[in-house]
């Protein structure tokens, strides 16, 4: 289903405004945020600081020192009046994840069955039958969250986080998907691993995810996973440890 945008405006400080498009997670969303990323960037020029994405705002961050947060709120108004989605077929980059499922790197698989009604195997081509989109960056640094899971798998976080997740976990929580990109605390549900490195300080950016973004997560037997550096150290099933 795809919504139409009610813009507000909320003040975030004394250099930034938060535009919120929708209140609802829907893919289409992309197509408006990132319009009105494009925008902002044209018509901020060199005063524009910063533009931060997630499923359904943009926070906008801009020079205080040459431009008043009235004449910013002015701006965004006046973008939004013109405002149109970006074209469906404009995707991102696609990238596709080698992803070994399995209950020693993914110990919530069986969680997320009994949960969905479905076997292991079921979970596992659910999850990787599709492509997911990069709604937003953040928790940790090349942290991607993705979306929409199938409805199937929706699944709630763990009640007690786990405190390290291994570097490189797949995971679920409510409709979204991610992968671990370092060791962290964590308390989405973990049903594989991928060899994908997904932070990197010597890579431009940083991140190998960018909003907009496709990612396919592809399944490899525990042979593949191996030969391409992934590790097989199983995970902890226990949260909280």
């Amino acid at each position: 289903m795809k919504t139409t945008p009610v813009p507000c405006l909320e003040r975030a400080g004394l250099d930034g405004w938060m535009v919120r498009l929708f209140d609802r997670i829907e893919e289409s969303n992309l197509l408006w945020l990132t319009a009105l990323a494009d925008d902002c960037e044209a018509t901020f020029g060199d005063v524009l600081i910063d533009l931060v994405p997630s499923y359904t705002t943009l926070l906008v961050v801009f020079d205080p020192f040459r431009m008043t947060p009235c004449e910013a709120r002015q701006q965004l108004i006046d973008i939004l009046a013109r405002l149109t989605p970006g074209q469906t077929g404009a995707d991102g980059k696609l990238h596709e994840l080698p992803t070994w499922y399995d209950q020693r790197t993914g110990p919530d698989l069986q969680r997320v069955a009994d949960l969905s009604g479905l076997s292991i195997e079921s979970v596992i081509e659910a999850h990787s039958s599709r492509h997911y989109r990069v709604f937003a960056l953040g928790f940790a640094p090349g942290f991607a969250f993705m979306g929409l899971l199938d409805e199937a798998l929706t699944c709630p976080r763990l009640d007690t986080p786990r405190q390290k997740v291994p570097a490189g976990s797949v995971a679920i929580a409510g409709r979204q998907t991610a992968a671990y990109p370092v060791v962290t605390p964590g308390g989405w549900n973990l049903i594989g691993r991928t060899t994908a490195r997904l932070f990197d300080r010597n890579r431009e950016g940083f991140s190998l995810l960018r909003v907009g973004d496709r990612v396919s997560f592809v399944p490899v037997d525990q042979a593949a996973f191996e030969a391409q550096g992934g590790d097989i150290t199983p995970a902890n099933r226990e949260s909280g440890q």
